[in-house]
């Protein structure tokens, strides 16, 4: 009977026992990097795979764009002074008579506190009747009641004084120092104003998003973007509502990463690069650099820009690869941002499953138990 040296046998176990853990499937983090060119929609699968370079970067860095109605951004200040209808005036009407018609024993002077503009920015004056409020200031009320009075009163002196009401007055929410209703006054009636009433924002001021919603219209902007584009700073309206809260943008990071999970954006605007520096990087003794995949659901205008297709219709699924050791593939995913809802997987180098298959041999953790199992020594 002929017999093998004992090296051979080894060997021939381990080549073996090699090719039984390749064929079970040693775990991993997800597909390899063929397994998802090979289900590209060139190889009969439902997703476009694009390499990207600088041409394909540039062709999908559109970023959510924010910003104000031109109705807001053309909007005037009120004047400071103006009464609306809500508002709550408190007036003062001296007689110079004894017995006048508003004054009685205390004395020449009547008291009218809490006088309430109405809906339709009218108020009642004793013997002068419904006298048009809204849209006068104190000092042309004041004229307009003394016109009305004089007839009926020899000389009357009438002062005017807004005191309170909700006729502007603008309600402030979310992520915000101090969320509650504020009057418009002179040094609140622009949007930035308000807010630093309300006690500024309560995240920060690189990721907050400030929401104005007046009527049936909406905008919405950074907060930073109002102190670098004064037009943003727009003048507020009484029954305005701003909305204040974080970014809640974010991605998911797979495969060979420092992390695997759903990520918030850091900051306004996020590349590939940064985002794989959110998570950790890349892991030296599994993560293959030239495998790295951004999975998207592309807007019909941006995915015809990028494939070169006129003929495509609507939303498409697209890969795009990123290949590190490129020769200029850092600058490239330097360039190429990520966008909200966007999932970033990165394959597991060639090497990694071999690593795996001679750890498990070695370290007696397969069914074969160990190599001196395998050889039987």
């Amino acid at each position: 009977m002929q017999s093998f040296p004992i090296q051979w046998i080894r060997g021939v176990s381990l080549v073996a026992a090699l090719g039984l853990l390749a064929a079970c499937q040693l775990p991993k983090s997800g597909p390899s990097k063929n397994q998802i060119l090979a289900g590209s929609v060139e190889n009969g699968g439902n997703a476009f795979v694009v390499e990207v370079d600088d041409r394909v970067a540039q062709a999908t860095s559109a970023i959510p764009q924010f910003g104000f109605p031109a109705s807001f951004q053309s909007a005037q200040s009120l004047a400071a002074d103006t009464v609306r209808p809500g508002d709550v005036l408190g007036l003062t009407v001296w007689e110079n008579v004894d017995d006048g018609l508003l004054t009685g024993p205390a004395g020449a002077a009547t008291a009218l506190n809490e006088v309430q503009v109405d809906s339709d920015g009218f108020i009642f004056v004793p013997y002068a009747g419904r006298v048009r409020a809204a849209g006068n200031t104190p000092e042309q009320l004041r004229m307009q009641i003394t016109q009305e009075l004089k007839d009926q009163t020899p000389d009357p002196q009438v002062e005017v004084r807004r005191i309170a009401g909700d006729g502007s007055t603008v309600s402030l929410t979310g992520t915000i120092g101090a969320p509650g209703i504020y009057p418009i006054e002179r040094p609140t009636r622009t949007l930035t104003g308000m807010l630093s009433q309300a006690g500024g924002v309560a995240v920060g001021s690189d990721i907050a998003l400030v929401t104005l919603i007046r009527g049936n219209e909406r905008g919405t902007v950074w907060y930073e973007d109002l102190f670098s584009n004064p037009r943003m700073d727009v003048a507020l309206r009484g029954g305005d509502r701003i909305l204040v809260e974080a970014d809640a943008r974010s991605y998911i990071a797979l495969g060979a990463t420092g992390g695997q999970s759903r990520v918030a954006f850091d900051s306004q605007d996020l590349s590939a690069l940064e985002a794989l520096a959110q998570v950790g990087g890349l892991q030296s003794l599994s993560s293959d650099p030239t495998g790295i995949f951004v999975l998207r659901r592309e807007r019909q205008d941006i995915a015809r820009t990028v494939m070169g297709r006129a003929d495509l219709q609507g939303d498409q699924r697209m890969i795009y690869l990123l290949n590190l050791t490129a020769p200029n593939g850092l600058f490239v995913a330097r360039d190429f941002v990520i966008r909200d809802d966007d999932t970033i997987y990165v394959t597991e180098a060639p090497y990694s499953q071999w690593s795996k298959s001679i750890s498990l041999i070695a370290g007696g953790l397969t069914p074969f138990a160990n190599v001196a199992t395998l050889t039987g020594g």
